[in-house]
């Protein structure tokens, strides 16, 4: 068998030959690698940034009912959750995506105007809202976003508001939303004396006790006196809440699609090399070389697409990312940076498309007979 070196160069010089072939498989798993990058990217982004939206403000646990999106608790249930001895505090919340204007929507919370959750924000112009009062508070991505000032009315499900305060908040989701009194949310959403959930803060842990350790007791204390509700770890609902899990799946779905057409690419142009190199390979087995190097010759070029469509994916991603980063649309929940582990993810994805989609053509090119591969024109 040939060396190691004229091994590698032979299996370059088989995919070099049929250029126009092999850049088009090169872009089609690069696209698909870099939908994975940048959709995946994206919704591992939206997931931390609702996770940063319970850490700064220091909740500690949501209580909601099994369906977020569409939970619906009587906010009568606070006295009760506020009576648990490890609960500080337990404050009533509406949360939900309107359309502001044809071209904008955002993010619209109501909280009461002692909500702990203010705590965390900086005013940057203006005051905060009053409880009954027909006033709002914009994060200063979408008050730019909006062209709106403090003073200004903002119209919002057919009813004016204004706008008393631009404030920078910890989390991206808060910089570009709407804050109002939770009494008017709940008139304009038609959810009189209902809540989406009640974030709660726990009580210093005692001595001894682990944080994680005393949420689960604290989680198990709160469902004991409120039957009927899921008090959720502030992580676990970060994690699954339905808008991260519809990010998730719509992520992965699309990139999965991408992905399948790249490592079709693969498949097509390794069995087209095949079916043109059958002469050749039954010549390389008369020569000597056995069916597992045939597999071997074949993989290393899938490998090969492989590994180039996940390197030029990977900054065709970041690159996506970084474009969707400075839209003003995307901005407030995109960062055009992604962890080492999603890149490492990435290039293993990459070199098992190349890999899977080798394989067959490559059992087929090692089960090729050297006596009727020789005969074929």
């Amino acid at each position: 068998m040939a060396s190691q070196l004229s091994f590698t160069g032979f299996a370059w010089k088989n995919l070099w030959r049929r250029r126009l072939r092999t850049l088009l498989t090169l872009f089609g798993i690069t696209m698909g690698i870099g939908a994975f990058v940048a959709l995946v990217g994206f919704s591992r982004a939206f997931e931390d940034e609702w996770m940063r939206l319970y850490t700064v403000a220091g909740t500690d646990i949501a209580v909601v009912e099994k369906n977020f999106i569409n939970t619906s608790l009587d906010e009568s249930l606070g006295p009760k959750i506020r009576a648990v001895p490890v609960v500080a505090r337990a404050m009533p919340m509406i949360f939900n995506l309107i359309d502001l204007t044809p071209d904008v929507n955002a993010l619209v919370y109501g909280w009461r105007a002692d909500s702990y959750e203010l705590d965390s924000l900086t005013m940057l112009s203006g005051r905060r809202f009053h409880d009954g009062q027909p006033e709002v508070m914009l994060g200063r991505y979408l008050a730019d976003d909006l062209k709106k000032r403090t003073g200004d009315i903002l119209p919002i499900q057919g009813k004016d508001f204004t706008v008393v305060g631009i404030f920078h908040g910890g989390t991206a989701l808060e910089e570009g939303a709407v804050i109002m009194a939770l009494d008017q949310m709940q008139q304009i959403s038609s959810m009189q004396g209902k809540v989406t959930a009640f974030h709660v803060r726990l009580r210093p842990a005692p001595a001894g006790e682990s944080y994680d350790h005393y949420v689960k007791r604290a989680q198990t204390e709160i469902e004991a006196a409120v039957p009927g509700i899921h008090a959720d770890p502030a992580a676990d609902r970060a994690a699954n809440n339905q808008l991260v899990e519809l990010a998730h799946s719509v992520a992965w779905g699309t990139s999965s699609i991408a992905l399948l057409i790249g490592i079709l690419g693969i498949a097509n142009t390794m069995a087209m090399s095949v079916f043109e190199r059958t002469r050749e390979i039954g010549i390389l087995r008369a020569l000597g070389w056995k069916g597992r190097h045939v597999i071997l010759l074949i993989l290393t070029e899938a490998t090969a697409l492989g590994v180039a469509g996940g390197l030029l994916g990977i900054v065709t991603g970041l690159g996506m990312l970084r474009l969707l980063s400075n839209l003003p649309q995307t901005a407030s929940v995109v960062s055009p940076s992604v962890s080492p582990l999603h890149l490492v993810e990435s290039m293993i994805i990459a070199i098992a498309s190349g890999l899977l989609a080798g394989a067959y053509p490559a059992w087929r090119g090692a089960r090729l007979s050297p006596v009727e591969a020789l005969r074929y024109e």
